[in-house]
């Protein structure tokens, strides 16, 4: 039967028992919100139903207990299993030998029915991959791109742009409409972040935004250039709203749901609050944000959430267990319909939505997985760049400055 204890945001957490002995599984999860909660407590039901054998402890933190706690139990008091973040995110703990290398998942499946992961997450594994090894098993993500009122293009006879160049264009016949082409809500950062994101991946390519968000790219680097050069282009002409700074994201939304303004870059979270404002799915839509460099494979903008064993656990054995049915199309699916969000596994069946579905299509013929400019870079890094992208957007003059005082936030951070 499984035990549920919960952590609170306090060192506290640290004194939770975990300790593991055969035929006890102790995870530690932050997946405290209702729908995650839900979700891993089916999860774990389901796991121990099909696992008589074993009885899974589980120790639930609030979100910030757990960032503040994962690394010292991982160190002093480590579960089987771990929930975190791909990409750059789990560096630091691969970095430190925190995390076990699950590369044999990765190739054999373990046995079961849906074959080896690399082929049925063959999209995800770059996100999972650090010095060619794979660290973890991710199970649920969901899409960034361009969401946008699909009945304003079709009245200005504006097709759905595939190049960066027919993105410019659209914009400026919006603007001579009267519609401002781009809302956003700068008011919390994070959202210039996923403008930047995009540019840079369209411009320079996923290893390069990896590249850049570990530290190993000067900000003052002329390929780092390109993409502020590509985003003059939609800043400088007056695309985005304005006095953006001023809006939360949430706030950035009545423009669009006003038809006052025809698109958003954003994440798919945005599509429940514009439903609920009154929008429908045939005044909304959705595409991949376009391409810049002709023939760049295209990687997108995918936050996801993982597994992990770490290297200290005590029970290794049944930790294997759980992330291979972690990785399950049916667990997946199973999972995605509670959370709202995409499944990993290409062989899960998605949620009936034309959002999901297209997400969905996209991410599986995706070149890679970007985690986010912070979730990929560290926290000071991604706090200063967000700063230095928001007042760009403000004052697209002062490009050259910011460029060179992110440069040094770069060399303090990563020294």
């Amino acid at each position: 039967m499984k035990k549920l204890l919960t952590a609170w945001a306090t060192m506290a957490g640290l004194c939770l028992s975990t300790a593991s002995f055969a035929g006890t599984l102790v995870i530690n999860t932050d997946t405290s919100d209702p729908a995650p909660k839900k979700a891993f407590e089916m999860i774990i039901k389901k796991f121990e139903a099909e696992n008589p054998d074993v009885t899974v402890e589980w120790n639930l933190f609030d979100h910030e207990g757990y960032k503040q706690s994962i690394r010292n139990f991982l160190n002093t008091n480590p579960p089987d299993v771990a929930n975190w973040y791909a990409g750059n995110r789990m560096r630091p703990f691969v970095k430190a030998g925190l995390f076990e290398d699950v590369s044999d998942i990765w190739a054999q499946g373990g046995g079961w029915n849906d074959g080896e992961l690399s082929t049925s997450m063959a999209h995800a594994q770059k996100s999972m991959t650090i010095g060619g090894r794979q660290w973890g098993v991710p199970y649920t993500y969901y899409q960034w791109g361009v969401y946008y009122r699909k009945d304003i293009f079709e009245k200005l006879g504006i097709a759905v742009p595939q190049t960066f160049d027919e993105f410019v264009a659209a914009c400026a016949k919006l603007k001579e409409n009267g519609v401002t082409p781009i809302t956003i809500g700068s008011k919390y950062l994070w959202t210039t972040a996923g403008v930047f994101d995009y540019l840079d991946l369209r411009v320079n390519g996923y290893e390069f935004h990896m590249d850049l968000t570990n530290g190993k790219i000067p900000y003052t680097d002329p390929r780092v250039n390109a993409v502020f050069d590509a985003w003059d282009r939609l800043v400088k002409p007056g695309y985005f709203i304005e006095n953006h700074a001023a809006y939360s994201w949430q706030e950035a939304l009545t423009p669009m749901v006003k038809g006052e303004a025809a698109m958003y870059v954003m994440g798919n979270f945005a599509v429940a609050p514009l439903r609920e404002a009154g929008l429908t799915d045939d005044q909304l839509g959705f595409f991949q944000f376009p391409e810049i460099t002709p023939g760049l494979p295209m990687a997108e903008e995918a936050p996801t959430d993982t597994v992990h064993i770490p290297s200290k656990a005590k029970n290794k054995t049944d930790a294997k267990r759980f992330l291979i049915f972690m990785a399950r199309a049916d667990v997946q699916e199973e999972v995605n319909k509670i959370l709202g969000q995409l499944p990993i596994n290409s062989g899960s069946a998605v949620a009936d939505d034309k959002f999901l579905k297209a997400g969905n299509e996209m991410l599986n013929n995706a070149y890679a997985m970007a985690q986010f400019y912070d979730r990929d870079a560290p926290a000071e890094m991604a706090s200063e760049g967000m700063k230095g992208f928001q007042e760009y957007m403000v004052k697209p003059e002062r490009r050259q400055k910011i460029l060179e005082r992110l440069e040094k936030t770069r060399q303090r951070v990563y020294k």
